[in-house]
């Protein structure tokens, strides 16, 4: 690697992405990113130290440098047969001549704020400047900036030369609370900010950064090469790519970067990243997580704490269930690989969630094939409600009809949330004038472990032959949109029986009954998974995921009972498919619904666009948000307020128009084709 030389080892990234200096007693590596507990978990952590720890003779992968011997002896004591190969190796950039102009430009007053990422970081920037500057003048300048550090780790290193941080990022110290820490304490707008990387970009974070105002000024002062002996890595990519591995367990995501560039060298990266949506894969802790779900890597389980020990030990003791899982879906999901390339791939909207540009932004409305519509409402007189989702000539017909009358730039396929319990074991029926209703809702776990996972999702072809017959009716160069509902609004369907203005028992059982609540989301969740894959398979572009009622929830609920179920479904849709996450009724659940990569957060109307953006943060594509009830007002206030979405939308990329619900069966069909042309012609660019 040019510009690098060898320097001493410090051991691998850990949930912290910071390297360790002094191993734990108890033989646990010990980062400063405390994890939320259980966020990937199977189980929560009293169902992991309940389960004997045994990987009952399965062959497990670690990528462990620094502490190799210690991962092959705790495998090994746990019933697992160990394939350690060392990754990494820290190596400083000698000479650094970007760190020496950083130092001036902090000394001359050039960067008004400094981030520092990680210890180690810190200790190599004053040794890449200290030979150079007056160091004693640069820790002045910099005790009297503004200086943000992202754990406790930078915290000691700056306390090593007495100084101390203007600000500490909370745990789990993540660059989601390092933002938050910025919003509330650090104005950035048009100020330089020095940031202290580890090893690589964090674009992320970078972007955020510069969604609010900050002109950013990285600074990279070491990296991370191959080991010394790279045969065992090479060694452990033959048997990831020959099926030979059921867990692999990383401490760093940059463990998998060299992974994946030993495969690169064995022309087997293709096969690599298969490899490892097929087996199970335990992560450390959120970070490393993060960072791994930017690569597209799917991460099935994180400990309850974010040391080593946990890691080995509850993925020991998970072990049965989650190779069991995955082997699950593994068959029963259709489109590992993801979906092959379509005319549609260069379309408005495809772009647009992608996060490319396109000449202006696309539309489509959410539930734009209905009751106000006088051709749907002639097919409905046909038919009831749920023979008419179980008749995909009819499905297809309404939708088609939808993308002509309104001109949309793509087509979402005609079905409902609720057809998805019915092969799992739900009595389900739409009653005229009253909606749908479960008759045999579930109230305890007794009646959650009656609930059939979906294990022959054949039963729900007609939904997949409605993809096909709608792809088969419109143009190839309009994107299919297929969906399901989010598993908590399913499961307050289940449990409820119907609609409900409380949610009362729901929330009953998710506070009082955590176990059975775990079960039910999980079933729910694998079911998603393989009902989505299998519309991708059928021709689906892109895959949006609807929580209707996830409103009712706090933050702190969401975070705890919802979102790892939600990161489980995101990670395990097939890969390079956009997937839109549409959650209404609580603003504040916006940052929570930012998914991995390839999603598109979904905004309902009770937020500014341009507030909820940089809530959600400028890296993430958006969809949204008119109010739907502009639609029963006239042509020009219509104008008006499509102009005002797309003022706030302020010209960025990655914006889809759309509504912030479904279409209201009172609006007038011109009204919604009026709203569709204003964004047409209001948002073309020049």
């Amino acid at each position: 690697m040019g510009g690098i030389t060898t320097g001493r080892y410090n051991g691998d990234m850990n949930a912290s992405d910071d390297p360790q200096d002094t191993p734990d007693p108890q033989g646990n590596t010990d980062p400063q990113d405390n994890a939320e507990p259980n966020r990937k978990s199977s189980g929560d952590a009293s169902a992991s130290s309940k389960a004997k720890p045994d990987f009952a003779g399965r062959a497990v992968a670690s990528l462990e440098s620094r502490r190799a011997d210690d991962m092959r002896r705790m495998i090994e004591k746990f019933g697992g047969v160990p394939h350690v190969s060392p990754s990494m190796r820290e190596v400083p950039i000698d000479p650094n001549h970007e760190a020496i102009d950083f130092a001036h430009a902090v000394m001359t007053g050039e960067i008004s704020v400094v981030v520092l990422m990680t210890g180690v970081g810190f200790r190599y920037l004053i040794k890449s400047i200290e030979k150079h500057v007056d160091l004693r003048r640069f820790l002045d300048s910099l005790s009297d900036i503004t200086t943000v550090c992202r754990g406790p780790k930078p915290v000691a290193a700056m306390r090593e030369y007495h100084l101390r941080p203007t600000h500490r990022v909370p745990e789990p110290n993540t660059w989601r609370e390092l933002l938050q820490t910025i919003d509330a304490s650090v104005p950035v707008a048009n100020q330089v900010v020095g940031l202290q990387e580890y090893g690589v970009t964090n674009a992320s974070l970078v972007a955020g950064l510069e969604a609010r105002g900050a002109i950013v000024r990285p600074l990279r002062v070491y990296g991370w090469d191959y080991p010394e002996q790279t045969d065992p890595l090479s060694r452990n990519v033959d048997r990831l790519c020959a099926g030979e591995i059921d867990v692999i367990m990383l401490t760093s995501a940059h463990q998998a970067v060299n992974l994946f560039r030993m495969a690169e060298t064995k022309h087997r990266a293709d096969q690599l990243r298969d490899a490892l949506g097929r087996i199970v894969v335990a992560s450390i802790g959120p970070t490393t997580t993060s960072m791994l779900e930017e690569m597209d890597i799917r991460v099935d389980f994180e400990p309850s704490h974010p040391k080593m020990g946990h890691l080995v030990s509850e993925t020991a003791a998970q072990s049965d269930e989650l190779c069991a899982r995955r082997s699950r879906l593994n068959v029963l999901s259709p489109v590992p690989k993801g979906r092959d390339a379509t005319a549609a791939d260069d379309s408005l909207f495809m772009r647009a969630v992608r996060g490319q540009s396109t000449p202006r932004t696309p539309v489509w409305l959410m539930r734009q094939a209905g009751r106000y519509m006088h051709q749907y409402r002639e097919v409905r007189e046909q038919t009831d409600f749920l023979s008419l989702c179980q008749n995909p000539s009819l499905c297809a017909e309404v939708m088609t009809t939808a993308v002509e009358v309104l001109g949309v730039d793509a087509a979402i396929i005609f079905s409902d949330l609720l057809p998805i319990l019915m092969p799992m074991g739900f009595d389900l029926k739409y009653h005229k004038g009253d909606g749908p209703k479960i008759h045999n809702p579930i109230r305890d776990a007794a009646s959650v472990a009656d609930v059939k996972p979906l294990d022959a999702p054949e039963q729900l072809d007609y939904v997949y032959e409605t993809v096909r017959q709608t792809r088969a009716s419109i143009d190839d160069t309009i994107p299919i949109i297929g969906f399901a509902g989010s598993p908590f609004t399913l499961a307050s369907y289940a449990i409820e029986g119907g609609g409900s203005k409380t949610y009362l028992h729901t929330k009953r059982m998710m506070l009082s009954q955590p176990d059975a609540w775990q079960a039910l989301m999980e079933r729910l969740s694998e079911a998603i998974i393989v009902y989505l894959n299998h519309q991708i398979a059928a021709g689906a572009d892109c895959v949006q995921l609807f929580d209707s009622w996830a409103g009712c929830l706090s933050p702190t609920a969401y975070a705890r009972h919802v979102l790892p179920h939600m990161k489980t479904i995101l990670a395990s849709i097939a890969p390079n498919v956009p997937v839109i996450n549409f959650a209404t009724g609580n603003p504040e659940l916006l940052p929570l619904l930012r998914g991995d990569r390839r999603t598109v957060v979904g905004v309902d109307w009770r937020i500014d666009l341009s507030t909820a953006w940089n809530r959600i943060g400028h890296d993430k594509c958006v969809q949204g948000n008119l109010d739907p009830a502009i639609l029963l007002t006239d042509p020009e206030t219509i104008r008006d307020a499509v102009a005002d979405v797309l003022s706030s939308a302020d010209g960025r990329d990655g914006h889809v128009f759309n509504l912030g619900h479904g279409v209201m069966k009172e609006t007038p069909v011109e009204n919604a084709q009026a709203c569709v042309q204003a964004v047409q012609s209001l948002s073309m660019r020049s």
